[in-house]
């Protein structure tokens, strides 16, 4: 502990000495207030069930914070995205400010671009000439939200207007009585809204006793609601103790039935969603806000997020993000803004998995599952929703390799984009593989590197040797194939026998090479459909502990499979540094051991070969490595592999069809090549 300490002061000194304020914190403190009396009863909730009232501020709020704000028509159009997303209540601007705005305001009434069902709202300060300029404004509009504010706030009050509580309160009242006179000197549909601007400076209390005078002044009932709108115009608690001012605010506002209590968050310390849904929770009725958090400074809320925030929790919010990608480039298209690439639902990257886990997870399938007959979906692991609902998807092009990727999400990569579905045995090496190279090259690899990577190593092999040609028939107990084996731009062709035609195939290079190995894997699949389909085959070559994968790709299945052992064959060559073929005479008197493994000895082969026996047996050490009898013994114990996987026959039957004369020979020999009896070994691979 003592050494932790002394490595914090040394640290903290260093960065002091480096340059950095480190006492900066010894200027600010706590300059929020708390309610008198703090309720939680908001804590009790633990989702939003009933959507609030939105209203857009993106065409005020968010629009006066662009580098560039929006010409007339861009505001049009963004009012017309606006409505078509759902919004009933949409805030459009300050049109006492300037002729810009006034004439906004009144080319939505002239063009008729208000729907019956939507009602904008407008800014204005309490002063005679900017209310009467703003109600001309809205002559025409089927319903109009007029928003008063003035600033309440201790700093505001002292420093600013220099004023005591009851001066500013006044301010407020003045505000709301001119506000309904000129209303009822003005034909049309009107809501009063007010806010105690800079509230997050403000005595919570005095903030109620302020909304409360401008509500006396209003009267408001169930037929004409009035709006008191809480900002947190400055961000400057955490949200919890916004959730108690709005409580007790909630708690403590007259004609409360008839009023609709509504939050305005900005996003300073980056709680914006937080203050909006425990603000909700405390009781608030409506929210303000932008799409994906536009406004001055850090932003407001952002409605995109809190909307989906609840569809997540089974909540219909009343707006229709369905198609999240359109409304996004439309938004960067108007506003000239970019909505980041890790922005929650809209943005780039966020139905992309860049690691282990989670790609594993998508390349499962567990991405989303159905719940039983509700029809409910449920995340498994890493989507708060569904992507469709968003008209988005998980698509390979968002699932990002680099050298921290996991192996599903390189197997989804393949498997989506170009059909290839990998064993499961074999994702774990191509993964390593396709991150080592993206962590080599420092940079990530798009869907058409992996594809290209993934072929050099796996399908194109033809390195050592190729195999152009095969013919094959069917005889009493198997195939035999004619395999055609290219080296050097030479050919032989090799006569063997197999179980099955790729088994056949397989003899044939172990004949031709001399290695050892078994054929441990085995899986095909149609790429496409229709007549142009074409298979996939995947080989696994276990060969002394390593495996070695190849693939082949061919509209005829045997073809592709012969290419995938082809190059599974040139990597197991290459491992294991066999870079030539065998001279004839061995292959030839190799390949009459394995088609005569029954019952050939020595002498009948040292007469086929016109060789003595003495010769024979030292030319077949020699070059195999083996004894004739190890040799004899190898092939069959190979048929009595595949008989034991694939036939029912007795042990006793497969025995003597492999050449041995009692069973418990058998027994024994085979025990001691692969440590467990004939029927073990059937019980494990049947």
């Amino acid at each position: 502990m003592i050494r932790f300490k002394s490595h914090m002061v040394m640290c903290i000194k260093g960065m002091r000495d480096g340059g950095m304020v480190m006492n900066a914190a010894e200027k600010y403190g706590r300059s929020y207030f708390m309610p008198p009396e703090v309720t939680y009863d908001w804590v009790k909730k633990d989702t939003i069930d009933i959507p609030p009232i939105w209203c857009s501020v993106d065409l005020r709020d968010g629009n006066q914070a662009l580098i560039e704000p929006m010409g007339l028509e861009e505001k049009l159009e963004f009012f017309r995205m606006l409505v078509q997303i759902g919004f009933k209540e949409i805030e459009v601007g300050f049109p006492a400010a300037s002729d810009t705005e006034y004439q906004f305001v009144r080319a939505l009434i002239e063009r008729g671009m208000i729907p019956e069902d939507v009602t904008i709202q407008v800014l204005t300060q309490a002063r005679e000439h900017i209310i009467r300029k703003t109600f001309e404004a809205l002559e025409g509009a089927p319903s109009a939200v007029v928003h008063l504010y003035n600033s309440t706030s201790v700093a505001q009050r002292e420093q600013v207007f220099k004023k005591s509580k009851e001066e500013v309160k006044q301010l407020a009242v003045d505000g709301a009585r001119l506000l309904r006179e000129i209303a009822e000197e003005t034909k049309g549909n009107y809501t009063f809204e007010y806010s105690p601007e800079s509230f997050p400076g403000t005595e919570v209390d005095y903030a109620v006793e302020v909304c409360n005078a401008v509500l006396d002044v209003w009267q408001p009932d169930q037929d004409h609601k009035a709006i008191i709108n809480i900002p947190t115009t400055v961000q400057i608690a955490m949200p919890h103790v916004f959730a108690c001012q709005v409580e007790y605010i909630h708690k403590h506002l007259k004609y409360r039935d008839a009023v609709v209590l509504s939050v305005h968050p900005h996003n300073d310390r980056g709680c914006g969603i937080s203050d909006a849904e425990f603000g909700v929770l405390a009781g608030a009725d409506r929210v303000e806000g932008t799409l994906f958090g536009n406004g001055e400074r850090t932003g407001n809320v952002d409605i995109v997020t809190l909307a989906m925030n609840m569809v997540c929790h089974g909540v219909a919010p009343l707006l229709d993000f369905s198609n999240i990608t359109k409304v996004r480039e439309t938004y960067e298209l108007l506003t000239g803004m970019k909505v980041y690439e890790r922005m929650p639902y809209a943005g780039d990257l966020v139905f992309t998995a860049f690691s282990g886990s989670h790609q594993d997870a998508i390349s499962k399938g567990m991405a989303w599952r159905n719940a039983g007959k509700s029809g409910k979906r449920w995340d498994v692991p890493y989507l708060p929703i569904d992507p469709e609902d968003l008209g988005r998807e998980y698509e390979s092009d968002v699932i990002r390799i680099n050298s921290q990727s996991g192996k599903g999400g390189i197997a989804f990569i393949l498997k989506q984009n170009f059909g290839i579905g990998l064993p499961d045995k074999m994702k774990e090496e191509v993964g390593y593989l396709m991150k080592g190279i993206s962590d080599q090259r420092h940079k990530e690899l798009l869907p058409e590197d992996i594809y290209r990577i993934f072929e050099d190593h796996y399908i194109n092999q033809r390195e050592i040797f190729d195999i152009p040609e095969c013919h094959f028939r069917q005889v009493e107990d198997g195939i035999v194939a004619e395999v055609t084996i290219e080296q050097n731009k030479e050919r032989r062709v090799i006569e063997t026998s197999g179980n099955g035609r790729l088994d056949a195939v397989s003899n044939a290079i172990k004949l031709y090479f001399g290695i050892s190995y078994e054929l441990s894997v085995y899986e095909e699949h149609a790429v496409s459909r229709g007549s142009s389909s074409k298979a996939a085959a995947y080989v696994g070559i276990l060969c002394n502990g390593k495996m070695y994968w190849g693939v082949g790709i061919d509209e005829d299945i045997i073809k592709s499979s012969i290419a995938a052992l082809v190059s599974a064959g040139n990597k197991t060559a290459r491992g294991e540094n066999v870079r030539e073929g065998r001279e004839e005479r061995i292959v030839d008197i190799m390949r009459y051991v394995q088609n005569h493994y029954k019952d050939v000895t020595l002498e009948n082969l040292s007469e086929n070969f016109h060789l003595s026996s003495p010769y024979l047996s030292k030319y077949i050490k020699e070059h195999t490595g083996a004894t004739f009898q190890e040799a004899v013994k190898k092939a069959r114990m190979k048929k009595a592999r595949a008989m034991l996987r694939e036939t029912n026959q007795t042990v006793e039957s497969i025995a003597a069809s492999v050449g041995y004369e009692t069973v418990e020979h058998f027994n024994r020999l085979f025990k001691k090549s692969y440590g467990m009896t004939p029927v073990q070994f059937r019980r494990q691979h049947k």
